[in-house]
């Protein structure tokens, strides 16, 4: 899971990484779900990458 923010609104929310098919940025970063569902958010695609990499991260850690 991964915390981002609503374009405009400031609304923080929490998504479930494993949920994401594409990230683009249209100028504004938009998040499109694996239901089909668009996100727009303000963090950068970078930083969504970053994030989603960290929370992967995190799951494997407890693997070994």
């Amino acid at each position: 899971m991964i915390r981002v923010t609503r374009l405009k609104c400031n609304d923080d929310f929490i998504l479930n990484a494993e949920l994401i098919e594409t990230i683009e940025e249209t100028p504004d970063t938009v998040i499109t779900l694996t239901s089909g569902k668009k996100l727009i958010v303000e963090e950068t695609m970078d930083e969504i990458v970053r994030r989603v990499m960290e929370y992967r991260r995190a799951i494997f850690r407890n693997f070994r």
